[in-house]
């Protein structure tokens, strides 16, 4: 049975831009969370569920990307998260300079 006409009516450009948001922008998001959540909290129990939580959290994102009705609007969503992540690890170091 061919699929639904409805679902395949998304442009090159839009699949790249949900695939590479999902795949790249997800991993960052994810990474970013945890280093930042690391300088808050203990960071070596942090590095530890890193590794499980984070392989969790970047597949619930990409699959949130392939949701989203645009690929870029995710792709900005993405950035700004990673970006506010970023801020918090750059405060978190100015007040735990020794991690």
């Amino acid at each position: 049975m061919p699929a639904n006409k409805k679902y395949l009516t998304h442009s090159v450009s839009q699949r790249f831009a949900k695939i590479t948001a999902g795949f790249i922008g997800g991993y960052m998001v994810a990474v970013t969370f945890h280093m930042a959540l690391a300088f808050w909290v203990d960071h070596v129990n942090v590095l530890m569920t890193l590794r499980y939580a984070g392989f969790l959290l970047w597949a619930v994102l990409f699959l949130l990307a392939f949701l989203a009705r645009n690929g870029w609007k995710i792709w900005g969503i993405y950035l700004l998260a990673t970006l506010l992540f970023s801020v918090l690890i750059y405060v978190g170091k100015m007040y735990n300079p020794i991690v």
